[in-house]
């Protein structure tokens, strides 16, 4: 193992070299069959972290087979024992906030500032999930005809594929992990490649937390075509629930309908940012700095496409330019770091040619427009203003930390604009007007819709999208936990 990061401590090497000792299966920590390992590089560095297992289909079953002998035990287990596991992971969770942020920051690269955040968010899953497993109640009604009773019971869906992104690699996992086991269910969760370590010391603090051998599964892959169809096709498998893009969704949708499982897509999104005239400035400047630069703009939730009425552009657009351009760029560890690393060589490559393409379509630079002069995957925050609608980065996301601007003159234009594009996931609105601000929150196109704000994600409010950004919902007063239950009808004259 190659721990090559000057920034770790003795005691974080010590624990990465606990979480890597093999794929976490059945509660246990298995070497992959094939013997071949992944490697996780530093993005802020671009060395090699550490090695982690590469889990081959064989493994995907070897995990179901763990999460099917748990299954029966961890869904009869009360609901009352189930909360007070998913509340002590919650407290773990808080009680290790800060290695788990600097694990983030150096996996992700990610600022440590962000991480932190992320931690804290990833936590309160476990602990709104601890609240709704028992609440999950049923129905009982008479029927129509008044000759017998309808009882409605709620059941655990079954095993489920939990597959997660790098980009948020603690919250994209608890958001999945915590109302599947409230419910019942048992887990195999196959995190991204790029940032596997922060999944596998969860499994370890779950383990701790109480929560039984088998119930969650670990497994990386550098071929997650070949795992995730093999874990598919196993007719233990009930449901799949996806994180990433809307090309590999659709992709896993197709391999899930061959075997007739249940799927939650959390998709793409290309979310429009609408300032109107009578918009207080700061409120929208701070706004757009949070749905711009949260995670450096590597969120699907980002605000994509910034469009300002005429009255308030020239002075947003400088404001936004100014705050842009004084923000610290460095390794996620740094303390001074406000926006980190890119992911990848590739990432940084797709937004430089984003932003190359609107320039040579007419978009003039206010600040950044190209890489950072150091080792790493670096992209200087970006603004651009006058983005035209027939550059690339109005259909496609940005994922990077480029802010593109486009003026508008009246409510009906911006809202045909806002609306054209095949993804709903989220919106922003600013305006001093709260009937136009709802009124126009009701007609946009999309899942979610944050009104003087820059922040919609929420444990407690359902989190999802319409159109090619998804399907299903998570978190929520009972979304979440309903994704991965069935309703079982009961007919009875009692």
């Amino acid at each position: 193992m190659d721990l090559s990061n000057p920034n770790l401590t003795a005691e974080e090497q010590d624990r990465l070299s606990a979480i890597t000792r093999g794929l976490y299966i059945g509660g246990d920590w298995l070497s992959s069959q094939k013997g071949q390992t992944i490697a996780v590089i530093d993005p802020a560095t671009e060395t090699i972290i550490v090695h982690v297992h590469d889990a081959t289909p064989a493994d995907g079953i070897r995990a179901v087979e763990a999460a099917s002998t748990a299954a029966k035990r961890w869904r009869q287990t009360s609901p009352r024992d189930r909360s007070e596991i998913l509340r002590r992971c919650f407290e773990l969770m808080k009680a290790r906030l800060e290695p788990l942020a600097r694990l983030i920051s150096l996996e992700n690269g990610k600022a440590l500032g962000d991480a932190r955040s992320e931690v804290s968010y990833a936590a309160e899953f476990f602990r709104w999930n601890a609240e709704e497993a028992v609440r999950i109640s049923g129905e009982f009604a008479t029927a129509p005809s008044g000759a017998n009773r309808i009882i409605v019971d709620y059941q655990p869906i079954g095993i489920c594929l939990l597959i997660t992104p790098w980009n948020f690699p603690a919250a994209m996992a608890t958001r999945k992990i915590a109302p599947a086991l409230a419910a019942g269910c048992t887990v195999v969760l196959k995190p991204a490649s790029e940032t596997p370590l922060t999944a596998y010391a969860l499994a370890a603090l779950f383990e701790e937390a109480g929560v039984p051998p088998g119930v969650v599964n670990v497994v990386t892959t550098s071929d997650p075509s070949s795992l995730t169809a093999a874990i598919l096709a196993d007719p233990r498998v009930r449901k799949l629930s996806f994180t990433g893009s809307t090309g590999v969704g659709r992709i896993l949708l197709g391999e899930a309908a061959k075997h007739v499982i249940s799927c939650s897509m959390e998709l793409g999104g290309n979310a429009p940012f609408i300032v109107f005239d009578d918009a207080d400035l700061n409120v929208a400047l701070d706004g757009a700095m949070i749905a711009k630069m949260r995670n450096a703009g590597e969120a699907c939730t980002a605000a994509n496409r910034i469009y300002v009425q005429s009255g308030i552009y020239d002075a947003f657009a400088a404001g936004l330019a100014q705050r842009m351009s004084a923000l610290t760029v460095g390794p996620g560890l740094d303390e001074a770091t406000v926006c980190g690393p890119m992911i990848t060589e590739k990432a940084v490559a797709k937004i430089d040619r984003l932003v190359e393409d609107a320039r040579r379509k007419g978009a003039e630079l206010l600040c950044g427009g190209a890489r950072a002069n150091r080792k790493g995957f670096y992209y200087l925050p970006t603004v651009l203003s006058h983005v035209p609608p027939n550059a690339e980065m109005a259909r496609e996301e940005i994922f990077g930390p480029v802010a593109p601007l486009s003026r508008f003159e009246d409510e009906d234009e911006i809202i045909a604009r806002a609306n054209d594009t095949e993804y709903g996931l989220s919106a922003y609105v600013f305006t001093r007007d709260t009937v136009r601000g709802m009124r126009v929150a009701g007609q946009i196109e999309a899942g979610m819709v944050a009104l003087n704000r820059g922040l919609v994600s929420d444990p407690a409010a359902p989190f999802g999208g319409v159109k090619q950004s998804g399907l299903g919902r998570e978190g929520g007063q009972h979304h979440g936990i309903a994704e991965f239950m069935e309703a079982k009808y009961i007919a009875t004259t009692i």
